[in-house]
């Protein structure tokens, strides 16, 4: 893994998932759209990160959660469709 990286999970959509970012030395790379916290792992997997279960649990400082927590999957009621930085 990079030094430096840093991983956002944007708040979720009205229509579902969370679209997951990956900031590494100053650029961005979209990893793709979650809907579990299966899916976040599996995008760490492909970036290299060795224990990927391990940095979900531990709330690492590499996980920037926008919008909730882990836990959190659906959108709040009256949120406007593909709201979220």
């Amino acid at each position: 893994m990079p030094d430096r990286a840093r991983i956002v999970v944007h708040p979720p959509t009205s229509t579902g998932g969370r679209r997951v970012v990956a900031h590494i030395h100053a650029e961005d790379s979209v990893l793709g759209t979650a809907y579990t916290l299966a899916d976040v792992a599996e995008f760490l997997r492909r970036i290299g990160v060795d224990d990927p279960d391990a940095v979900l649990a531990a709330g690492d400082p590499l996980m920037e959660w926008r919008g909730g927590g882990p836990e959190v999957w659906a959108a709040s009621p009256g949120e406007a469709p593909g709201a979220g930085p």
